[in-house]
């Protein structure tokens, strides 16, 4: 097969057939070959073997070999030893055994543990075998590859720490590394057969059938470069780096009780997504994203200081032809909503439905603005100018509706709505904070920015004119989402925001610490079940069983849940399930402190 020549080995005449048949597998143009190593190419190469194996063996039992920080392929090679062999070979060995413990007897010896142990497992293993168990003819090879042979060294030694950490002997193969190099590619071929019987269940405990990694891209898949890392595997020495751009949608979840670090992950998340070219919009309850908007150059629309207003009766000029009438659908819900944050039932009667939407057409009419995209241009008229539209209106629902909505007219709430739009836009970060509001006026004002945030978000054809240039990505981040979720009107404008970002190159990021709430209702399962990322942190131990249910968690991963230190976390992902703890660089956590007094 081979032909040894000044130190170097070439293809020959005599095996061209044979790489033929193997599918023309790619080879090194020469393999230099030295008693403690190979070199393929540019890089170099050395293998191990193992020859001394523990007495017992767990599941995943490889996996410090395999996880391992470097490049390491690790070989499994095995043949099954037939079940005649195999019963004459334990008899052999047993025999052996016994003799050797009755020798020890009739000397006056002590008896000698391993052999004892031998002879115990020797004896299980025949007992097994006889009840049609198979053995299998093992051999393992690990084959370390490095860019010089300094750093070969140090990746040997470490893959010798590792294997001893599961009690296994690993040994150098010398003089035979190319026959290593060999075996360790996949062809199937062991040229070292340096080999172990092993018993069915430790082989099948050696193969790799789940990782504490995140899976790695099939072979022959092309992906994008890109990701955001979250933080280091806590069982492993791996780094979660995660790109939700990649997934079947681009929303996410974050589910966490108070204090668990879902707003400092959520900030490490946002930082790192401007790096990428991310426009990025957040709806920040308690103004914790003021300091990075600052430090990004980021712009922050304070609702609640004076001097800035909100209209919702602004028309956006998308040049959509059905642009009134989606303003008019949006009056309906932002109304109900505002009804149910000023105490009352915020679902409207049929005759109240009726006439708000009458005048909402007068009000605009009044102004103005019809049907006519070229009226859109004009002034839009304020809240209180549909609230007297309404109060003359001849139906008594109408004049009801109207005394309804006079507090959000000339009353206490009417700060925010007294006034033309003084909200900036076009920012690369936008933060709507909302801690000036009043509780009565949070779940309005939020509603008003996610409508702002999407008004931005879906513009057709917005790169009609760089047909080469793929749509902006745009993350939305709704912090303490309980806040909308727990309004029926505003869940259900969450969940259309869930729905249809994916389709306009946006992702919705819901962070919430009430998971008991959010999961009870139909709404919020629904914003859930439509995040392909899941985040979950620490949790109470009241809405642990209602979490574990609904992400499918083993009874491990709940344990891990309850007792997660500040910042760490499980990545859920179908069915993967990945451990985590959120790391930061030290000008990144300066930024991304939440609370009062606390240092870096």
């Amino acid at each position: 097969m081979t032909k040894p020549w000044n130190g170097l080995w070439r293809p020959t005449a005599t095996n061209k057939n044979n790489a033929a048949a193997a599918g023309d597998l790619a080879s090194p143009a020469a393999l230099h070959v030295t008693p403690t190593h190979v070199r393929a190419g540019e890089g170099f190469a050395a293998t191990d073997v193992v020859c001394g194996y523990p007495a017992e063996v767990g599941p995943a039992w490889l996996d410090p070999l395999l996880s391992y920080p470097a490049r390491v392929d690790v070989a499994v090679h095995f043949d099954p030893v037939p079940s005649p062999i195999a019963a004459r070979l334990l008899q052999k060995q047993r025999a052996r055994l016994e003799s050797s413990r009755r020798i020890d007897a009739d000397r006056g010896r002590l008896a000698d543990p391993i052999t004892e142990a031998a002879a115990t497992a020797a004896h299980s293993l025949a007992d097994r075998v006889a009840r049609g168990e198979k053995l299998f003819d093992t051999g393992i090879y690990i084959t370390s590859h490095a860019a010089s042979e300094e750093d070969l060294n140090i990746v040997r030694a470490g893959i010798r720490a590792a294997a001893a950490s599961s009690l296994l002997d690993v040994q150098p193969a010398t003089f035979r590394h190319q026959q290593g190099w060999e075996s360790s590619l996949p062809l199937g071929i062991d040229s070292v057969r340096m080999r172990r019987i092993l018993d069915t269940t430790a082989l099948a405990a050696s193969f790799p059938l789940a990782s504490p990694d995140l899976p790695a891209p099939a072979p022959g898949t092309f992906t994008k470069p890109g990701g955001v890392l979250y933080g280091l595997n806590t069982t492993s020495p791996g780094v979660v780096l995660w790109d939700r751009w990649s997934c079947d949608n681009h929303n996410s979840v974050v589910l966490a009780r108070s204090g668990a670090g879902k707003s400092y992950f959520t900030k490490l998340e946002v930082l790192r997504s401007l790096y990428q070219g991310v426009e990025v919009s957040v709806i920040d309850p308690e103004d914790e994203y003021t300091p990075l908007a600052e430090h990004v150059g980021g712009t922050v629309v304070q609702l609640g200081v004076p001097g800035v207003r909100v209209n919702p009766l602004d028309l956006s000029h998308d040049g959509r032809p059905d642009t009134l009438t989606r303003r008019g659908l949006f009056l309906h819900t932002l109304i109900a909503v505002m009804l149910g944050s000023a105490g009352r039932d915020s679902a409207l009667s049929p005759g109240e439905r009726a006439a708000l939407d009458r005048a909402i057409t007068a009000t605009y009419a009044a102004a103005g603005i019809n049907t006519d995209p070229a009226t859109w241009t004009r002034p839009a008229p304020l809240l209180k100018d549909l609230a007297a539209t309404l109060g003359t209106d001849g139906n008594q629902a109408a004049r009801d509706l109207s005394a309804r909505l006079t507090p959000w007219t000339v009353g206490n709430f009417s700060a925010l709505f007294d006034g033309p739009t003084t909200t900036p836009g076009g920012a690369h970060l936008q933060v709507w904070s909302l801690r000036h509001l009043a509780d009565e006026l949070r779940t309005v004002g939020t509603l008003l920015a996610l409508d702002a945030i999407w008004s931005a978000i879906d513009v057709p054809n917005r790169n009609r004119d760089t047909s080469l240039r793929p749509l902006a990505r745009k993350l939305v981040v709704v912090d303490e989402a309980w806040l909308l979720m727990r309004d029926g009107e505003g869940a259900r404008f969450l969940f259309k925001l869930a729905k249809a970002a994916r389709k306009r190159a946006a992702g919705l990021m819901v962070v919430t610490q009430d998971a008991a709430d959010v999961l009870s209702t139909d709404l919020g399962v629904a914003v859930v079940s439509n995040a392909a990322t899941q985040i979950l942190m620490r949790q109470a131990s009241q809405s642990m069983d209602a979490v574990t249910e609904a992400f499918n968690l083993t009874a491990g991963q709940a344990r891990t849940l309850m007792a997660a230190a500040r910042g760490e976390a499980i990545l859920c992902h179908g069915r993967t399930r990945i451990p985590f703890r959120t790391m930061a660089s030290t000008e990144e956590h300066a930024i991304a402190l939440t609370g009062i007094g606390e240092e870096p």
